[in-house]
């Protein structure tokens, strides 16, 4: 699985002009799943990206995690990450797992987020989505899973 997170300020995700979620100070968490990918992949990458020390402390080292400061994760499922552009100028997601497989493994995602004890907000899978945020820093990173483990 793959990962693109964005320590935020806030942010929403709306469908169809409804705001369907939101968080404040946290982490907007874009997520893909590809077509090797399992359960064992999500929980790796939920513990990763909940335990990461990305926020500043009083000295303004990164020292704090998503939990330390309270934060909340706003999830949004995005097959486009597994987009292959070394051939032509079409992106190819043969890589990217096929919907039901990743709807699941999104679910999974955010389960184990949730088992942590974050509060999680998401987006609606296979919609059209809008994504509104306000990037602290900006502070952007990728994650990536391969075979239960991060990479």
């Amino acid at each position: 699985m793959k990962a693109l997170i964005q320590r935020v300020d806030h942010a929403s995700v709306s469908v169809d002009g409804e705001v369907v979620g939101r968080i404040g100070v946290g982490l907007l968490v874009l997520v893909g799943a590809g077509r090797a990918d399992t359960g064992a992949d999500a929980i790796a990458l939920a513990r990763k990206v909940v335990g990461l020390r990305i926020f500043p402390d009083e000295d303004g080292r990164f020292n704090l995690s998503l939990i330390d400061v309270g934060g909340g994760m706003l999830v949004v499922s995005q097959f486009t990450l597994y987009a292959d552009v070394r051939r032509g100028r079409r992106p190819s997601f043969t890589e990217a797992a096929r919907p039901e497989q990743a709807e699941q493994l999104v679910d999974e995602f955010v389960e184990a987020v949730r088992a942590l004890d974050v509060e999680v907000a998401t987006g609606r899978f296979g919609a059209m989505m809008e994504v509104d945020l306000r990037n602290n820093g900006p502070f952007t990173l990728m994650v990536e899973t391969a075979v239960g483990r991060v990479i």
